[in-house]
């Protein structure tokens, strides 16, 4: 004589315990059969959260890469700003004093941009003479 199976029921299982399960598989703790039989759920079911569950999550983690670039550019705007007001501090710094602050503080690339803000400053201010300095237009006559 065989056995007869009961009708499959379904039961209801709430988010909370859904996380539950699928954390449990996730992390390696038991099996989805082992879950099957340890909550009486289908194994279907907890393929169907596992698989919803990683399309959420992909989502979220999408969104946070997105944000977190977002955010990365923000910073790098902010931190060129920094770098360029300081360079021109330095070069009007040099300008003032005829030292040479960039090339004995700062890395090659740096120094040269220092020194490209410095002749833009002198372009703009007037003429400059072999040393640096701005050439002031004579007051004897």
């Amino acid at each position: 004589m065989k056995e007869k199976k009961l009708p499959c029921q379904k039961k209801s299982v709430g988010f909370d315990l859904k996380l539950k399960i699928i954390e449990e598989i996730c992390n390696g703790q038991i099996s989805v059969n082992h879950a099957s039989v340890k909550y009486q759920v289908g194994r279907n079911a907890i393929y169907y959260w596992l698989q919803k569950f990683a399309t959420l999550e992909q989502k979220q983690k999408g969104m946070s890469n997105k944000d977190e670039i977002k955010k990365l550019k923000e910073k790098i705007e902010e931190l060129e700003f920094i770098k360029d007001f300081q360079q021109m501090i330095i070069a009007e710094a040099e300008i003032e004093t005829g030292n040479d602050y960039a090339k004995k503080s700062l890395p090659e690339s740096l120094a040269k941009e220092v020194e490209l803000k410095k002749k833009a400053i002198l372009k703009s201010n007037g003429s400059a003479n072999a040393s640096g300095f701005l050439d002031k237009p004579s007051t004897k006559k």
